[in-house]
C-alpha cells in the first residue's frame, strides 16, 4: 500500500489529527451531519470531546476552560442554529481575550444557496464576532488552516477563531503524508508570543514611577491573560505601589495584601479616592471601559498616567494616557522592576503605601453590617460574607454577569494572586455561571469551583445540571434566588421608585429541587445561619454537582452592592450602577 492510500483520511479526521497535535481538550459541542466525519474520528482516535446541551453554553464552557488554564477552548457547532448560537459565547471571548478555536460546519458548496435545510449566511453573522473567520476550501489545506487558527488566537490580544468547514470539505478525503500533521508547542496556550515596549519609553516610565510619591496600579484582566499576576504583585510590594483592580482584574494582586486598594470604578471600596490623590496612575492590561471609569468620569481629567496594553489601539481610547507602553504585561512588569531596583521611592511614599490597610480597614467596619448581616431572607452581603470565609485558598469563584459580578466584585476576597475570581466581563451576558464551572473545573480539576448565578441566568441553562452530571464534576452552583431579574428590578426601583416594575418578577421556583430531579444534590437555604455548613457539604460531595438554592432578599432596594436605592438621587444621564 502506498503512502498516499494509508494516509487517506476525511477532512474530519484531518481536524482531529491537527487538535490533538495541539494538545487540544476538552472539546465542548452538539454534532450534526456537517461534522459526523469529525465526531467519528473523535471515537476512534481519543479526542476528548463532550456533548453540551446548547452551543451557547460550549462556548461558554470552552471560554472559561480558556481563562482558568490559559490554554486554547475548543468548541464546534454544525450549521445554522448550531453557529448562530455560538455568537454571544464568541463575542465574551473576543472582548475577554480568550483564546479559542471554534470548529463551524457550513453546507455542501455543490449545493450553496439552494435553500439547504438550516442554511444562513452564517459566515457574515460569525465575522464581526471573532478575531479571525477562517473557511476551509479544500480538505488539503486544514492542517495548514487549524494552525492558523491556533495561532491567531494565541497571539496579540487572545481571541477567538472560527474556523468554517463546509460540508464536502469535512466529508471528502485526501492522501496526507506524516509531515502534513504539525504544530508548535508555543501556540497550544496565550500569550503564544511576548513583546516589550520600546527602551526609551520604558525609561520614561521608569522615571515617572520613581518619582512618584503617590503612585497607583489600577489592573485589568490583561495581568490574567499574561499569567503576570505573581510579578505584579511581587512588583507592587517591593515598590511600595497600591493596586487596584477592575472586575476581571481581580488577583491581580492577592485582596488580602496590604497593597490592594480593591475594585475600582462603578464599585469601589477606597479605590476611586485613592485613584483622584494619585500623582502617577500606571494601567496594566486595562480598557478603561464603562464600568472602569464609572462611565468615563473616573480618572479625571489631567491626571498623569502611563497606560501598558498588548493591543496598541487600545491605548488612548477613552483616556489620553502621559505615556503609552505596547508591550507584554508580564515581560513589561519584569523590565520595570528592573529598571527601579536600587532607586529609593521618595520618603512620602511609604505613608502613601502605609495608608491603605488603615482606609481598608475603615471600609470594613462600613461593609460589616452588609458582611454579617442575619436578614432573612438571606442577604447578598451575609452570602459574600460567608464565601470569603469558607472557600479554599484555591477556590474559583465563577460569576455570572449581571449582579452576581458586581457584589462579587466587590466584596469576595481572593486570597492569592491569580486567576481565582472569573467573570463573563467581555459581554456579561447572564447564563455564564454553569456553564462556566464545567469549564473551570475541566482546567482546574484539583480546586473547588462555584458559581455564583441568578435566577434569572441558571433559568437559562438549566439543562446544563445534566451535562455536568454526566461528567462527573463535582461543582457548586450557588442560585441568587429572588424570583425576579435581580438587576433589571433593582434598576427599575432606583430609577422610578417602588413598585415600578415592568417583566422584571421570576415565578418562585426551588432550584434545589429541580437539581435532586436531575439528578444533582439540592440543598435549599432560608436563612442566613444555614449558609455555612451548606457550603462545606456542597465543597465535600464527590462525582455530581450541588446546587445551593439560596432564598435572597426581595427588597429591590438591597439587590445592588453599593447603591442603596430607596435613598440614591439619580439625574437624566446618569448611571449609578
Amino acid at each position: 500500500m502506498n503512502q498516499k492510500n494509508h494516509n487517506e483520511m476525511s477532512g474530519g479526521e484531518a481536524l482531529v489529527h491537527m487538535l490533538l497535535k495541539h494538545g487540544a481538550g476538552p472539546v465542548f459541542g452538539m454534532g450534526g451531519f456537517q461534522l459526523l466525519p469529525f465526531y467519528d474520528a473523535a471515537r476512534r482516535l481519543g479526542l476528548n470531546h463532550n456533548l453540551i446541551n446548547d452551543e451557547r453554553c460550549g462556548v461558554f464552557a470552552a471560554d472559561a476552560y480558556a481563562k482558568v488554564s490559559g490554554r486554547v477552548g475548543i468548541v464546534d457547532a454544525t450549521l445554522g442554529p448550531g453557529a448562530t448560537n455560538l455568537v454571544t459565547g464568541l463575542v465574551e471571548a473576543l472582548n475577554a481575550g480568550s483564546p479559542m478555536v471554534a470548529i463551524v460546519g457550513d453546507s455542501h458548496r455543490d449545493h450553496s444557496w439552494k435553500n439547504m435545510t438550516q442554511e444562513a449566511r452564517q459566515a457574515e453573522i460569525l465575522r464581526p464576532a471573532v478575531k479571525e473567520l477562517i473557511r476551509a476550501e479544500s480538505v488539503a489545506r486544514l492542517p495548514e488552516l487549524v494552525r492558523r487558527a491556533f495561532t491567531v488566537a494565541t497571539t496579540g490580544r487572545p481571541g477567538p477563531v472560527a474556523l468554517v468547514v463546509p460540508e464536502d470539505v469535512a466529508h471528502g478525503t485526501h492522501g496526507f503524508s506524516e509531515g502534513d500533521f504539525t504544530a508548535a508547542a508555543r501556540y497550544e496556550s496565550a500569550p503564544a508570543l511576548r513583546a516589550r515596549p520600546d527602551a526609551d519609553s520604558l525609561a520614561e516610565a521608569a522615571a515617572m514611577l520613581i518619582g512618584a510619591e503617590k503612585p497607583l496600579i489600577l489592573a485589568g484582566g490583561g495581568v490574567h491573560l499574561s499569567q503576570a499576576a505573581n510579578d505584579l504583585q511581587s512588583f507592587a510590594e517591593t515598590h511600595g505601589i497600591p493596586v487596584a483592580h477592575t472586575l476581571s482584574g481581580k488577583g491581580a494582586v492577592a485582596c488580602t495584601s496590604p497593597i490592594s486598594a480593591g475594585l475600582f470604578g462603578r464599585y469601589d471600596r477606597i479605590a476611586n479616592d485613592m485613584i483622584a490623590e494619585s500623582d502617577c496612575l500606571l494601567v496594566v492590561g486595562c480598557k478603561l471601559g464603562e464600568i472602569a471609569t464609572k462611565r468615563y468620569t473616573v480618572p479625571e481629567p489631567g491626571k498623569t498616567l502611563i497606560h501598558l496594553d498588548c493591543v496598541a489601539e487600545e491605548i488612548g481610547r477613552t483616556y489620553q494616557p502621559t505615556l503609552p507602553l505596547w508591550g507584554d504585561v508580564r515581560e513589561s512588569i519584569r523590565d520595570l522592576a528592573a529598571a527601579l531596583d536600587g532607586k529609593p521611592a521618595p520618603d512620602a511614599r511609604k505613608a502613601w503605601t502605609e495608608s491603605v490597610p488603615t482606609r481598608m480597614a475603615a471600609w470594613r467596619e462600613t461593609a460589616r453590617e452588609r458582611l454579617e448581616s442575619d436578614e432573612v431572607p438571606v442577604s447578598m452581603g451575609r452570602l459574600m460574607g460567608e464565601l470569603n470565609a469558607t472557600l479554599p485558598e484555591d477556590a474559583i469563584l465563577i460569576a455570572d454577569g449581571g449582579f452576581a459580578a458586581h457584589w462579587g466584585g466587590l466584596l469576595y476576597d481572593q486570597p492569592r494572586a491569580g486567576r481565582g475570581f472569573v467573570p463573563d466581563r467581555g459581554f456579561a451576558s447572564i447564563g455564564y455561571g454553569l456553564p462556566g464551572a464545567i469549564g473551570a473545573r475541566l482546567a482546574a480539576p484539583e480546586r473547588a469551583v462555584v458559581a455564583l448565578t441568578g435566577d434569572g441566568g441558571f433559568n437559562m441553562v438549566l439543562g446544563e445540571l445534566e451535562t455536568a452530571r454526566r461528567m462527573g464534576l463535582a461543582v457548586t452552583i450557588i442560585v441568587v434566588n429572588n424570583a425576579a431579574s435581580g438587576y433589571v428590578k433593582a434598576l427599575q426601583h432606583l430609577m422610578y421608585g417602588e413598585g415600578a416594575y415592568q417583566s422584571s418578577d421570576l415565578a418562585e421556583t426551588n432550584y434545589a429541587a429541580a437539581a435532586e430531579a436531575l439528578g444533582c444534590r439540592g440543598i435549599r437555604i432560608e436563612a442566613p445561619g444555614q449558609l455555612a455548613d451548606a457550603l462545606r457539604q456542597a465543597l465535600n460531595e464527590p462525582g455530581r454537582p450541588t446546587v445551593l438554592d439560596v432564598v435572597v432578599t426581595r427588597d429591590p432596594g438591597k439587590m445592588l452592592p453599593a447603591a442603596d436605592s430607596r435613598a440614591a438621587q439619580v439625574r437624566k444621564g446618569d448611571r449609578i450602577a
